[in-house]
């Protein structure tokens, strides 16, 4: 494995934050299973660098997915509900030819500071 490149979990612009793309990874590897296990982390990543900006997942405005294959969608998607179940951000979905470390699942966000 690669080492981490030169990574911010966010970026503040004005009273909107911008949240770097978040995959699976725990302790600097993907998590062992397929795309419902790297979903599930890509999330709990997700609101560990939320919580640590002072924000939780009902000041999410924006989030962006990309999925290796569109194949996982349906598992994605189970999951990201749980997660924005109610009053659910914009988003987009798009399917890509590879992402980094090998991972099948990636989500970066867009959170509002209120």
């Amino acid at each position: 494995m690669n080492s981490l490149p030169l990574y911010r979990p966010t970026v503040d612009a004005g009273d909107l934050v911008a949240v770097a793309g978040q995959i699976g990874l725990i302790d600097g590897h993907l998590v062992d299973g397929g795309a419902a296990e790297q979903t599930d982390q890509a999330l709990a990543n997700l609101l560990t660098v939320l919580e640590a900006a002072g924000l939780t997942p009902s000041d999410v405005v924006k989030v962006n997915i990309y999925l290796t294959t569109m194949d996982d969608f349906s598992t994605f998607n189970e999951r990201y509900n749980k997660v924005f179940s109610s009053e659910p951000p914009a988003r987009t979905c798009v399917a890509v030819h590879e992402l980094p470390f090998g991972a099948l699942v990636e989500l970066e966000a867009w959170a509002r500071r209120r």
